[in-house]
């Protein structure tokens, strides 16, 4: 054999090891972009930061946040949709995204569940019914008993918003018709419910909790099933309505076709992440409830999220363009 040979021979195996190095590397291998659906400051972005911050040093890689707010978090969830299967590109979803917006939208610019990968459900975010102190109203009970007696009205953050649609299920399943005011987001709302311009408010309860505390809100109840660790005293709406929960949640999806090693990967950080002492810490202070779970499960809770709606639209009547 030729010097020259041995040298050709030498050269293409160490190529052929290096090529093989680099196909069995561990994922991740560069940093992660986070797309998260809506503006900064909101629950979604708060929730998104610190899972990200987490997730990374489980990864060993930066995980960096891009809010791509608009459409009621259906730009963000089709730039997902869209991008290179590869598990460097992940959402933030929420019941918006994976629910709501699919329910709602005319055009439907993605599908939940074909277009997307379940990674991990992440946190529950109770939502709460509100009234202005003046409303002479102490209990869901009593709402309910004045609705039917008085023309009465609830703000939310806007049309086919969670927040809406948890009115709407609450008047079909009280028998109330309490009108919808919409607006542009929960500060407007707020605004014209701390100044009785409107006497009822379905807010997340993070956003509402300060007014509780100060007084300036009176807390009704609580859309989860069960009360919030933040705010035990306040009642659950389901111990008056039995079966009614609604709730925003935060879950992490890739685009479809992400190899099932980059799931598992995200999967198993995210996990870690959510059992972190400290993250528990700081979700527990906006009233999150951690619940981590399998891609499998995320992906139920999906179909079954999606099954939940589609009824309260249609009696609601919601469609957006």
């Amino acid at each position: 054999m030729t010097m020259k040979l041995t040298r050709r021979l030498m050269l293409g195996a160490a190529m052929a090891m290096g090529l093989a190095g680099a196909a069995s590397a561990a994922f991740p291998e560069r940093q992660i972009t986070l797309v998260i659906p809506f503006a900064a400051g909101g629950s979604t972005d708060v929730v998104g930061r610190i899972v990200a911050e987490r997730m990374g040093k489980a990864l060993g890689q930066q995980i960096v946040v891009q809010n791509v707010g608009g459409a009621g978090g259906s730009l963000g969830a089709q730039q997902v949709a869209k991008a290179d299967a590869d598990g460097y590109t992940i959402l933030m979803g929420t019941v918006a995204t994976h629910a709501l917006n699919p329910l709602i939208l005319k055009q439907k610019p993605y599908d939940p569940v074909a277009d997307f990968a379940p990674v991990s459900l992440l946190v529950l975010v109770p939502n709460v019914l509100a009234v202005n102190p003046e409303l002479p109203v102490n209990s869901v009970q009593e709402l309910i008993d004045l609705a039917k007696k008085e023309d009465l009205s609830f703000a939310s953050s806007g049309n086919g918003t969670p927040l809406h649609l948890s009115g709407a299920l609450f008047n079909s399943m009280a028998g109330t018709e309490i009108a919808h005011i919409p607006y542009k987001g929960s500060g407007p709302a707020l605004t014209d419910v701390l100044g009785n311009q409107v006497p009822i408010i379905f807010d997340n309860l993070p956003s509402a909790s300060g007014h509780i505390t100060s007084g300036k809100l009176k807390a009704l109840g609580v859309t989860t099933k069960e009360r919030a660790p933040s705010f035990p005293d306040v009642p659950a709406i389901a111990e008056t309505l039995p079966g009614y929960e609604t709730y925003s949640w935060n879950a992490l999806f890739a685009p479809a076709g992400t190899p099932p090693e980059a799931i598992a990967a995200l999967n198993k950080a995210a996990l870690e992440a959510m059992a972190d002492p400290e993250v528990a810490k700081r979700m527990g202070e906006f009233s999150a409830t951690i619940v981590a779970s399998s891609p499998d499960d995320l992906g139920k809770h999906v179909a079954t999220e999606m099954a939940k709606w589609e009824p309260v639209v249609k009696a609601a009547n919601v469609s957006l363009d």
